[in-house]
């Protein structure tokens, strides 16, 4: 067993969210399993909004039209992109099969994200960061979907 996958620094505790706080609440229920990873060497964190340049704390942003705009206002999307493509480079770097990503974001939600209205509304979408890593054959989860990442990881070792 050899493989890596990448967190999202905030599942991992880091107060990186654009609140200035940690999402780690939302992996308590495997908590153990990814402590085994990180002990393992097995887990690349990262914050792709962090990378982009963007600071912490910071506005909240959603998705509308393609383009990431913060609650102000302010069109992000050079930054947000720019994350994605930094982080997809570091998953590379480091041969990552997989990642765990912070559900509903505007980078990394996998399944929804927020409708760009900053009312609260889910919709069927991708960050951009999990949207450039699929396109680039890195199977991305949710803290909701780890139970399908464990599969996923049990089938990789299989091969």
């Amino acid at each position: 067993m050899s493989w890596k996958i990448l967190v999202s620094a905030c599942l991992l505790g880091q107060p990186v969210r654009y609140d200035g706080k940690a999402n780690d609440s939302k992996v308590q229920a495997f908590q153990q399993q990814l402590q085994q990873w990180q002990q393992q060497g097995r887990i690349v964190a990262a914050c792709p909004e962090v990378a982009g340049g963007l600071p912490t704390p910071r506005p909240a942003a959603e998705i509308r039209d393609g383009r990431v705009i913060t609650c102000d206002g302010d069109d992000v999307s050079d930054a947000f992109y720019q994350g994605a493509e930094k982080t997809l480079a570091l998953a590379q770097q480091h041969h990552v099969v997989a990642a765990l990503m912070a559900a509903r974001s505007p980078s990394c939600g996998s399944q929804q994200i927020y409708n760009g209205e900053f009312n609260g509304t889910l919709i069927a979408g991708m960050g951009v960061t999990v949207e450039l890593l699929e396109a680039n054959r890195i199977r991305c989860f949710s803290p909701e979907t780890f139970s399908q990442l464990m599969d996923y990881l049990h089938r990789y070792d299989q091969h």
